[in-house]
C-alpha cells in the first residue's frame, strides 16, 4: 500500500513494504509436495526413466538415518531433482506416509530469508508431522545458495535425530569442501555425474546392443556385442549428445545442442553460480579460459602455456580452474613419469570435460572420421570414472613416451595401464605400441589394455599380454561396473 500526503504543496509518500506471509510460504511448499494431497509425485517427474544411481542413492539415504546427512552433489541438469522425486515415489510405494516426506527447493525467492528450521516448521504445521520424533524424510534442493548451509544442516540433525536428511546442490566441490570442513563426520557425499554410456543405452532402450553373462561362481560379468557398428553409432551419438538426460531424450535439443547445454547449463554456471559463490569479477576472462580448456579436452596443458596464451597470471588461472572443477564442468589429472613417480612440481596436467557433449555444444558435432574423435573418445572414457574418481587416476608422460591412463593404489603401485585409441591400426601391428610396452616393462606390468574401433582379442607382445577391445564396449563396461559394483547384492 502506498500512502500519499500533501505537504507544503508537494506530494510526499511513505511506502509500506509488503512481506511474504506464512500462508504464501505454506502454499508454495504445498505445491512442491503434491503427495501430501494425492500420495503421488507430479507426473512430470514420474515420466522420466529412473537412473540406476537411484538404487545407490536410496539405499544410502535409508541407511544413513539420524547419524549422517546425505549431500547430493552434481552438475546442473544431470537429474538431481528428478532423482529426489523418484526417491520420494519409491518411499511412498514402500509404505512411507506421504505426510512424512518433505521437499523444498531452497533457491526459490519466496523462501528468501527463511532458515531450514523455519521451513521445517512450516512442513510440520502443514502435515501434522513431528520431524523431531518421527521417521521423516527431508530433502533440501539447491542448498548452495543458503549462507552457512552446513551449520543449518548440523543443527537440524542435532534437533531432528529421528529423520533422514538430504541436501543437494550443483556446486559440487564447494559443497564437498564445506561438508568435509564442517561436517565432522556427519555428512556423506553422493555424486550424481552426467550419464554414463551404460545409462545412455538403457535410457534409449538400446541396452540389448551389449550382451552380459554373469559367472555364477565369481558373480563377475563378461561383456560382448554382436553388432559393433551399431554400438559405435550409439557411442558417437553419446559423445555428441549423451551427457544430459533431457538432451539425450529430446531430438529437438540435438538439432541445436548449444541452445540447451551452453545457454541453460554452461552460461548459468559461468555467469551466475561461480560469480555468486566466489565473487568472480572478470567473467569474460573466466569464459575465455574455459573455452580454451574445453577445446583441449583430453590433452596435456600447462599453467605456463595457458598464461602466455591468455595474458592472465598463473595464480589466477589456477584459481579459475579450481572454480571450474567446483562447478563440475571439467577435471584435471596429474602426471607421473615412466616409473609411475609423481613430479614434485606439477607444471603439466591433463584436462577433461566432465562429458564430451559440452564440446559439441561449444564448437560442433563430431563424426567418426574427424580429427578430434580420439580426444573425445578419451574424454568419454574418462568421464565414466567421475562418480568413482580417486586420486589414483593419472597419465604417464616422459621424454619420448606417454600412456593415456594409469591407476595407482595407496602404496603407489600400478593397478593397470590403458591406452585410449580410436584406431584398429595397432591390432594389426601391436609392436608399434612402444610407449605402452616400455611403461609395462619398466614397472613389471604383465598385461595392459588398448582400445580400438572394432577389433577385439588378446596378443602377447614382447612379454606383455595386450588386451584389444573396442572403445565403445570398454566405455560401457566401466560405467556398468562402477554403478552395479556399488549396488548391494
Amino acid at each position: 500500500m502506498i500512502l500519499f500526503v500533501e505537504v507544503s504543496g508537494q506530494a510526499n509518500y511513505n511506502a509500506d513494504v509488503k512481506s511474504i506471509s506464512e500462508a504464501q510460504v505454506r502454499n508454495a511448499l504445498a505445491s512442491e509436495n503434491s503427495w501430501w494431497v494425492d500420495g503421488e509425485v507430479p507426473k512430470f517427474f514420474g515420466d522420466f526413466t529412473h537412473r540406476p544411481y537411484l538404487d545407490l542413492y536410496l539405499e544410502l539415504m535409508e541407511k544413513a538415518g539420524s547419524s549422517r546427512a546425505i549431500i547430493l552433489l552434481g552438475p546442473r541438469r544431470v537429474g538431481k531433482t528428478v532423482m529426489i522425486h523418484h526417491a520420494v515415489s519409491r518411499l511412498i510405494a514402500k509404505g512411507v506416509d506421504p505426510h512424512k516426506i518433505f521437499y523444498c527447493s531452497t533457491d526459490k525467492p519466496i523462501y528468501n530469508g527463511l532458515g531450514l528450521t523455519e521451513l521445517l516448521s512450516h512442513f510440520e504445521a502443514a502435515t501434522g508431522s513431528n520431524a523431531r520424533t518421527e521417521n521423516c524424510y527431508i530433502f533440501f534442493d539447491e542448498i548452495q545458495y543458503l549462507r552457512d548451509w552446513e551449520i543449518h544442516i548440523k543443527s537440524l540433525m542435532d534437533g531432528h535425530g529421528a529423520s533422514h536428511i538430504c541436501a543437494s546442490g550443483s556446486a559440487a566441490a564447494a559443497l564437498r569442501l564445506k561438508s568435509h570442513e564442517s561436517g565432522a563426520g556427519r555428512f556423506t557425499d553422493f555424486m550424481l555425474p552426467p550419464l554414463t554410456f551404460y545409462e545412455y543405452l538403457e535410457l534409449l532402450g538400446n541396452g540389448n546392443l551389449v550382451d552380459r553373462v554373469q559367472n555364477k561362481t565369481t558373480r563377475r560379468f563378461q561383456f560382448s556385442t554382436s553388432d559393433i557398428h551399431a554400438l559405435n553409432t550409439q557411442f558417437i551419438n553419446y559423445i555428441n549428445f549423451g551427457g544430459y538426460p533431457e538432451i539425450a531424450l529430446t531430438p529437438e535439443f540435438q538439432q541445436e545442442p548449444g541452445r540447451f547445454i551452453k545457454n541453460d547449463i554452461i552460461d548459468k554456471v559461468l555467469l551466475r553460480d561461480l560469480p555468486s559463490l566466489y565473487g568472480i569479477q572478470d567473467i569474460q576472462e573466466l569464459n575465455h579460459l574455459f573455452t580454451a580448456l574445453a577445446f583441449n579436452s583430453g590433452n596435456e596443458v600447462s599453467l605456463e602455456g595457458l598464461a602466455q596464451n591468455s595474458g592472465v597470471a598463473k595464480n589466477t588461472i589456477k584459481r579459475y580452474i579450481e572454480y571450474l572443477e567446483a562447478a563440475f564442468l571439467l577435471k584435471t589429472v596429474s602426471r607421473v613419469d615412466n616409473r609411475a613417480k609423481r613430479f614434485k612440481r606439477q607444471t603439466f596436467f591433463k584436462v577433461y570435460l566432465t562429458n564430451p557433449s559440452i564440446r559439441t555444444a561449444l564448437f560442433d558435432q563430431i563424426d567418426s572420421d574427424d580429427e578430434e574423435m580420439g580426444d573425445m573418445v578419451e574424454t568419454a572414457y574418462f568421464a565414466q570414472w567421475f562418480h568413482d574418481f580417486q586420486p589414483g587416476l593419472h597419465y604417464a608422460r616422459w621424454s619420448g613416451g606417454e600412456v593415456d591412463m594409469v591407476r595407482l593404489d595407496g602404496s603407489q603401485s600400478i593397478n593397470w595401464a590403458v591406452e585410449i585409441k580410436w584406431s584398429d591400426a595397432y591390432f594389426k601391428n601391436p609392436g608399434k605400441l612402444k610407449s605402452l610396452l616400455t611403461f609395462c616393462r619398466s614397472n613389471g606390468l604383465q598385461q595392459a589394455s588398448i582400445t580400438t574401433i572394432s577389433k577385439e582379442g588378446w596378443k602377447a607382445v614382447q612379454g606383455v599380454d595386450i588386451e584389444f577391445i573396442p572403445a565403445s564396449l570398454r566405455t560401457y563396461i566401466v560405467g556398468f561396473n562402477i554403478i552395479k559394483g556399488k549396488i548391494a547384492d
